[in-house]
């Protein structure tokens, strides 16, 4: 169905009843993914080292759309093996 073609089906009361509701309880890609965030979150926050910042859901979400360059890609991955207790070797 089209924007055009929903307008036309609904009146613009049931339209903000629907969005107001989607408030209350999201549906659909944005909040499966906040449940995989929590979990990836949660197992992060549980093997971090001592004195590392525990990671929040929203960290681990995905944004598609945003352009990320190499040194932002590296930083975030520099940033889990700290939290792993990896080996932060810069020699990669």
């Amino acid at each position: 169905m089209t924007v055009d073609e929903m307008l036309s089906r609904m009146s613009s009361v049931e339209l903000s009843e629907w969005m107001a509701f989607y408030e209350l309880e999201p549906w659909g890609t944005d909040i499966d993914l906040y449940g995989h965030a929590m979990t990836s979150s949660t197992l992060v926050n549980i093997y971090r080292k001592e004195g590392v910042e525990p990671v929040k859901p929203g960290d681990m979400m995905p944004k598609f759309g945003e352009k990320q360059s190499v040194d932002d890609m590296i930083s975030k991955v520099k940033v889990l093996t700290e939290a792993f207790k990896g080996n932060n070797d810069d020699s990669l």
